[in-house]
């Protein structure tokens, strides 16, 4: 078998290709109605379409993985990441664009399904610093690919970025062909078609609901149905997978205490996470007669970028760390660290340093908090539930970031002024949105607090093996 250090270093490859889809098109959104010969409410699922096809893959795959193989369901991720890169970038138009954006959204899977094959094939006293690593790659691929998709748009066309995701991820993909071993651990049973769909259809419901709704109005006939219908779909899917021998999700382990509340501080997590992504790049790039500090696309990312450089550095000090006082010691120092920093930036956001130290708490923060999670989740299910439960948990992750997104983005539309025909944040809307990523740290910081400190995972039936 490849050594355990190359094992590693090939799934946090695969993370941060995988994290880096999300920052891709930013450079271009603004452009993207332009550049598509769109609407704006039309390029809007471009992004759309892969925070849907993230938040649906994600629990889906780590089942599949449980079932018939975790490095083979990376491997088929990561093809489906190839083919929509390939589509988008042959596409001159907003069509093809969509579809290639939702096939790599799937790609997120890839990240929980590591995490998972870590504990299948590393040696124990080396899990947690992995894990660490692993989970440190769902900031640092975003926050390092910001600055490598604008100089790529500033120097070159469009087309360009997703020829470099494809090819990206076709060498990502002959890495773990080469270097990440078969894991021999199987889950029996049938797989859940009539569960899987139901996910689908009302995660697919609810998400449209809370990312549309600034556009659509939160109480126009579509959000409403799509909100209260996913809603109802979501409720009618826990009432079946409760009665089913194989379930998609068995949410008897996912309602177990520390599992339930390693989730809900989650979302709080990922809304605490988002809002700051949200708020600092508008704060750097506005022009400074409105408040900001007129700072190109470039220049922002880089202010940016330290976030994800602490959450790298962290990652092995994060899993020392977690073996010596626990996890949930862990999630506690990352919620206090975000608390902390959005309290300094409250008080202090009058300079570009200023944001560059907040950026670095949030780092913090996130890398604490982020390298505990699925600590937390994997001691307290059986091990032929990691897959199934570590990609539940990056679900409820993505629950917090696509809210973050909505919520602040209502914040600073609201919050507006019209300069040139161009509506932009007045200080007052960075200041509310300051204390909402605030308030999910508060909120983050007292489920972590909340969580039992031990608890052991009990096998719910026997595995099979190869």
């Amino acid at each position: 078998m490849p050594r355990q250090g190359a094992i590693v270093a090939v799934l946090a490859i695969a993370g941060l290709a995988s994290s880096f889809m999300f920052t891709l098109v930013v450079p271009i959104q603004s452009k993207l109605p332009e550049l598509l010969n769109a609407s704006r409410e039309d390029t809007a699922w471009v992004v759309t379409s892969t925070l849907l096809a993230a938040a649906v893959m994600t629990p889906i795959a780590g089942r599949l993985g449980d079932m018939y193989g975790k490095r083979r369901i990376v491997l088929v991720l990561l093809a489906l990441l190839v083919l929509g890169s390939v589509i988008a970038a042959a596409s001159p138009g907003i069509v093809g664009v969509i579809i290639g954006r939702t096939l790599q959204g799937a790609v997120t899977g890839v990240i929980p399904l590591g995490i998972s094959i870590l504990r299948d094939v590393l040696h124990e006293d080396r899990v947690d610093a992995a894990i660490a690593l692993i989970s440190a790659t769902l900031g640092v691929g975003g926050a390092l690919g910001l600055p490598i998709s604008a100089l790529i748009t500033e120097r070159s066309d469009w087309h360009v970025l997703f020829w470099v995701a494809a090819g990206l991820g076709a060498i990502v993909f002959a890495l773990v062909l080469w270097i990440v071993p078969v894991s021999a651990l199987r889950t029996g049973g049938r797989f859940d078609y009539l569960g899987t769909l139901g996910l689908a259809v009302g995660l697919v419901g609810v998400l449209l609901a809370v990312s549309r709704g600034n556009e659509w109005g939160w109480t126009s006939p579509a959000v409403l149905v799509c909100g209260l219908g996913g809603l109802a779909v979501l409720l009618l899917w826990g009432w079946y997978e409760l009665r089913t021998d194989d379930p998609l999700l068995d949410l008897r382990v996912a309602a177990r205490r520390p599992v339930l509340l390693t989730n809900l501080a989650s979302i709080a997590f990922g809304f605490s996470l988002f809002a700051s992504n949200v708020v600092y790049p508008q704060m750097l790039e506005l022009p400074a007669a409105v408040g900001g500090f007129g700072l190109s696309l470039v220049a922002a990312s880089l202010v940016v970028m330290p976030a994800g450089l602490v959450m790298m550095v962290l990652s092995p000090f994060s899993g020392q760390l977690a073996r010596t006082v626990g996890p949930k010691l862990l999630l506690v120092l990352g919620a206090m660290a975000l608390v902390v920093t959005y309290g300094f930036t409250l008080l202090f956001s009058s300079e570009v340093w200023q944001i560059l130290v907040a950026n670095i708490g949030i780092g913090f923060g996130i890398g604490f908090g982020y390298a505990a999670m699925p600590m937390l989740i994997m001691r307290s299910v059986p091990q032929s539930e990691t897959g199934a439960s570590n990609g539940l948990n990056a679900l409820f992750r993505s629950l917090g970031t696509s809210t973050a997104a909505a919520v602040v983005g209502a914040v600073l539309a609201t919050f507006a002024i019209d300069v040139d025909g161009m509506s932009v944040p007045e200080p007052a809307a960075f200041q509310v949105s300051f204390l909402l990523g605030g308030g999910a740290a508060v909120i983050a910081l007292l489920v972590a607090l909340s969580i039992p400190r031990h608890h052991a995972p009990q096998e719910r039936h026997p595995s099979l093996r190869e």
